[in-house]
C-alpha cells in the first residue's frame, strides 16, 4: 500500500475470537530518531527493529540527501554511517516526506542550525498540516522559512549561518516542537533551553543522552526544563527498537471486543510518555495485563496480554493524559462504543491537527455505523452501546490518515454488520503489516480495487 495511489477501499467483517501472538513492528518515534541521531553522530549506528514503514523510510531517503550513509542490512536491521553534528550536506532534490508529519518536522529541526536551503513537501495530507509551529522556534536559532500561505508544504528552510542557542515555552504539548527545538539547539552554542508545561513523550532527551549528549531534565514550577549543551560529538550507538505502543493499539482494542480473544503482544514500549490508552483501558475495566516486565535500551518494555472484556463501562479520561496518548484516540473511541456508559475525552484538540481533523473523522464515522457523539474544538463523547451493541454496515472517510483507517477495521471485527473505510493504502505508513497481522490472529479483512 501507498499513500499516493489509487484508493484501495477495505472491508471488516465480525469474526470469530481473535487468538495467537501479534508481533507489531518497531517504535515509530524511536525509528525516527534512530536515523536522524545517527546520522548527526561521527561513526556507524547499527539499528535492529526499525520500522520499515512508508514514513520512516522516507526518514531515511531524506538522509541520504543530507550526506548520510543509511544502508539496509536486512528486515528491520540497518546501517547510518553519520557525517556528525553540523556536518549535513546540502540535498540536491526536494525532499519528499510522504505522509510523515513527525519526520518532516524533526528534520527540519536537525537542519536548520547549519548553513544549508532544503525544501520539503509531501503528500496531500501533509502538506495541509502547519508548520509553523516548528518554523517560528527554529526562526529564533536565525533560520529563515518560506511556505505556502498558513506556514504549509511545499517550504524552503534556508539554516542559520550563525545561529544561537534559544531559551523557548512550547505554546502546546507537542513532541514534535520540543524535538525540534532540541535538534536545531544541537548545533548551537551554549545551552538550549525548552520548557513544556506538561510532559510529552521524552524518547528525544533519553536517545541524546544514549548517543553522548549532555542534557538535563528538571521538574520546576516553570514546568518541564529540558537544557541541552550544544555542539557535542554525537557518539554512535546500537539501538534495538522495541515495539510500538500505537501498533499495539489496534491488535489490543480488538481483542477487548470481539468476544472469546485472547491476544498476546510482546516486545512493547511502554514509555511512561506514550501508555496513557493502556492505563485508560484497564480503568474502563479491560482484562489487559503486562507480563515479562523489563527494561531495554533505557526504555520500559513488557508483554501485553488482552482478553475480550465485555465489562467495560466509559469514563472521563484526564485531560492531563492527552499527551500520552494523542494517536491512540481514534481507537479508543472504537473500544468505547462497546462499553457501557459514556466515554468523555477532553484537551483533545491536537487531533484536529494530525494527519486529518481527527475528531471530526472519528465522529463521522461512528455516527455512519449507528454509535452517538458529542463533539466540541478540543473534546469528544462517544456514548457506548455495550458489547454487541455497535450497529455497523456504513462506510467511513480515511481521510488519508493511517489510524481512521485501523480504527474502523477495528470497529468492524466487533460490529453486527460489516463497517468500510474509503481507503486503506494509508495503513502502510506505520503498520504495513496490518493486514495479515490481523488475519492471522483471526480476522476478516477484505479490500477492493473497484
Amino acid at each position: 500500500m501507498s499513500g499516493h495511489g489509487t484508493p484501495i477501499p477495505m472491508t471488516s467483517r465480525k469474526s470469530g475470537p481473535l487468538k495467537g501472538v501479534a508481533d507489531v513492528p518497531g517504535d515509530k518515534s524511536i525509528s525516527h530518531r534512530s536515523l536522524l541521531l545517527g546520522a548527526m553522530a561521527v561513526g556507524e549506528t547499527r539499528v535492529t527493529g526499525l520500522l520499515e514503514g512508508e514514513d520512516v523510510l522516507a526518514t531515511a531517503a531524506a538522509m541520504r540527501a543530507f550526506g548520510a550513509d543509511v544502508e539496509r542490512l536486512g528486515d528491520g536491521e540497518w546501517r547510518v554511517n553519520g557525517v556528525g553534528v553540523g556536518g549535513f550536506a546540502e540535498p540536491e532534490n526536494v525532499i519528499d516526506c510522504g505522509n510523515a508529519g513527525t519526520g518532516v518536522r524533526l528534520i527540519m529541526g536537525c537542519m536548520a542550525t547549519s548553513p544549508i536551503t532544503a525544501t520539503f513537501t509531501g503528500d496531500a495530507s501533509l502538506r495541509s498540516r502547519p508548520m509553523g509551529r516548528v518554523t517560528d522556534p527554529i526562526a529564533l536559532f536565525g533560520a529563515q522559512s518560506y511556505g505556502r500561505t498558513g506556514g504549509r508544504l511545499p517550504m524552503t528552510v534556508v539554516g542559520a549561518k550563525n545561529p544561537i542557542p534559544v531559551r523557548y515555552r512550547t505554546p502546546m504539548a507537542s513532541a514534535q516542537v520540543k524535538s525540534a527545538v532540541l535538534l536545531a539547539g544541537l548545533n548551537a552554542p551554549g545551552e538550549t533551553v525548552v520548557i513544556e508545561a506538561e510532559a510529552t513523550r521524552d524518547h528525544t532527551e533519553r536517545m541524546l543522552a544514549g548517543f553522548g549528549a549532555e542534557i538535563s531534565v528538571e521538574d520546576t514550577d516553570e514546568g518541564r526544563v529540558i537544557t541541552l549543551v550544544g555542539q557535542p560529538e554525537l557518539k554512535p550507538q546500537t539501538i534495538a527498537v522495541p515495539r510500538d505502543p500505537s501498533s499495539a493499539a489496534f491488535p489490543v482494542c480488538a481483542a477487548l471486543i470481539v468476544p472469546g480473544s485472547d491476544v498476546l503482544v510482546p516486545n512493547i514500549g511502554l514509555n511512561p510518555t506514550r501508555a496513557g490508552l493502556f492505563t485508560t483501558l484497564i480503568e474502563m475495566g479491560a482484562d489487559l495485563t503486562y507480563e515479562n516486565e523489563r527494561e531495554e535500551g533505557g526504555e520500559p518494555v513488557a508483554d501485553l496480554r488482552a482478553r475480550f472484556s465485555p465489562d467495560m463501562k466509559g469514563i472521563r479520561v484526564p485531560e492531563e493524559r492527552a499527551a500520552s496518548m494523542i494517536d491512540e484516540y481514534p481507537v479508543l473511541s472504537v473500544v468505547a462504543a462497546f462499553a457501557t456508559g459514556k466515554t468523555e475525552m477532553v484537551g483533545v484538540h491536537e487531533l484536529r491537527v494530525k494527519e486529518s481533523d481527527r475528531i471530526d473523522a472519528m465522529a463521522r464515522g461512528l455516527e455512519a455505523n449507528g454509535v452517538t457523539i458529542e463533539e466540541g474544538r478540543d473534546f469528544m463523547t462517544v456514548h457506548g452501546l455495550g458489547p454487541d451493541g455497535v450497529p455497523g454496515g456504513g462506510t467511513a472517510a480515511a481521510r488519508l490518515d493511517h489510524r481512521i483507517a485501523m480504527s474502523f477495521m477495528v470497529l468492524g471485527m466487533a460490529a453486527r454488520e460489516a463497517v468500510s473505510v474509503d481507503d486503506g493504502q494509508p495503513i502502510a505508513t506505520s503498520f504495513p503489516i496490518f493486514e495479515p497481522l490481523m488475519t492471522g490472529l483471526g480476522a476478516t479483512i477484505e479490500r477492493s480495487t473497484a
